[in-house]
């Protein structure tokens, strides 16, 4: 009960997959209990599995939160299991939520610089 699983990512596509082991077929960690941990807080009663992570990279010249993710780039917590996502700007729950629900609070928590990009391609991939 009341378990919290607190891991980070290297970035999170608009659906809510979640990469925290590559981008595209560059390599930068394994799993480790990442996946596990995240779903155990999640089922858990009155638990919560947080992804918490900056919103760009890069000195703010690359944003986190992107539309989609590289080709290539594994993803290590499945959109269907993420609970919270958290970056410097706010808090969104994802559980349960459709991808329309989920692009809109992914986008309300990037970094303002990308906000508009990001609704732009949302749009025009019909998940906004």
């Amino acid at each position: 009960d009341k378990m919290v699983s607190i891991n980070t990512a290297l970035m999170v596509d608009l659906t809510g997959q979640v990469a925290s082991e590559s981008i595209g077929f560059k390599h930068y960690s394994g799993t480790g209990g990442q996946l596990d941990t995240h779903r155990g807080a999640s089922m858990a009663k009155d638990g919560k599995g947080i992804i918490a992570l900056h919103s760009t990279a890069k000195d703010g010249k690359i944003s986190k939160i992107v539309p989609f993710l590289p080709e290539g780039t594994g993803v290590t917590v499945p959109r269907q299991d993420v609970d919270w996502v958290v970056t410097e700007y706010g808090a969104v729950h994802l559980k349960g939520r459709s991808l329309r629900e989920r692009a809109r609070l992914l986008i309300s928590i990037a970094d303002p610089a990308f906000r508009e990009e990001l609704k732009r391609i949302a749009i025009s991939n019909h998940i906004y």
